[in-house]
């Protein structure tokens, strides 16, 4: 089933989470058994994260640099297909441009359309940890919303080999990634809201936004989208604190802004185990919020750890 049509016709606000691939060596078992516990609140989906390959450069005693290309996590075609058959839930796979090309994209919604996935989430993904700005690869899309016009034309039937016979028109539903606080390469918060319009333009059907703490933050972001003529669901992500050190780490990585009473609590704590537990009531106060005014879903970010998460969904879903 198609997201947009599952929060278009949900009669509350429901849950939903993402998970990132194991690392190099990682099982199925090892995700299910992280995930087990969340599949109590009969998500209706699940996000399957990607990331790009990684580039290092090795010294050689010559002198000389090799560079090679590090993969260090299991692809996300294959655990989006391994989730939908063992957890009987829709899977939304995030397709990416970095580390991409067009080629490659096709090549990959291919094989989704052929295991019976249809719905994938756009956006363009990270700059490379080398890179000062974000550098697509060769062929590759330099921008979300041409992933997005790609993705649609694909549902029209038109692939990159226009001489191609009797194509089969694929049948994907378009998540696209938003921004309560402005994307950190905006040059201010409309033009990032008329660069997510255009993705919506192209064809994405639904937002999910990047996460935030003050939720006065994501009512001003839909607002705006509204006022700009943008309409489609808008699914409300957040992340619960749960270390010390992200009071420093996650407003430099996710270029959100962290509330001063939140500051406060964190600072408090004597240890990782009290922060995690301001972390849980911190979200646990940022859902019940959402789900009053009913936004379509809250969307959690695990990375990787579901403890947290599982206490919040208990006391709200």
């Amino acid at each position: 089933m198609h997201i947009n049509d599952i929060l278009n016709t949900a009669q509350k606000t429901l849950f939903s989470f993402e998970i990132l691939p194991p690392l190099k060596g990682g099982t199925f078992d090892e995700i299910y058994q992280s995930i087990k516990p969340l599949l109590e609140f009969e998500p209706p989906y699940i996000n399957v994260t990607y990331h790009q390959e990684e580039v290092i450069y090795k010294n050689h005693e010559s002198g000389l640099l090799e560079k090679k290309t590090v993969r260090k996590r299991p692809g996300t075609v294959g655990i989006a297909a391994a989730l939908q058959y063992y957890c009987k839930v829709n899977v939304v796979p995030h397709i990416i441009c970095g580390g991409f090309s067009k080629e490659e994209t096709e090549n990959a919604l291919i094989d989704l359309h052929f295991l019976g996935v249809h719905n994938v989430l756009a956006v363009r993904g990270d700059a490379e940890r080398s890179q000062k700005e974000f550098i697509p690869e060769p062929d590759g899309h330099s921008h979300a919303v041409d992933l997005v016009k790609q993705i649609i034309a694909l549902n029209e039937g038109n692939y990159l080999d226009e001489d191609l016979q009797n194509s089969t028109a694929t049948n994907f539903s378009v998540g696209v990634a938003g921004y309560p606080e402005k994307h950190s390469e905006a040059p201010n918060m409309l033009s990032d809201i008329r660069y997510l319009k255009q993705k919506v333009d192209a064809g994405a059907s639904y937002i999910v936004t990047q996460l935030f703490f003050d939720n006065q933050k994501y009512f001003d972001f839909v607002k705006l989208c509204r006022d700009n003529d943008i309409h489609v669901p808008i699914i409300a992500g957040i992340k619960p604190i749960s270390l010390k050190n992200h009071l420093q780490v996650l407003p430099k990585i996710f270029h959100t802004e962290i509330p001063d009473e939140l500051v406060r609590e964190v600072e408090k704590c004597k240890d990782n185990k009290a922060v995690r537990q301001v972390g849980v009531e911190w979200g646990i106060r940022q859902s019940r919020e959402l789900i009053e005014v009913g936004v379509p879903a809250v969307h959690f970010y695990t990375m990787g750890k579901s403890d947290n998460i599982y206490q919040i969904a208990r006391a709200c879903f």
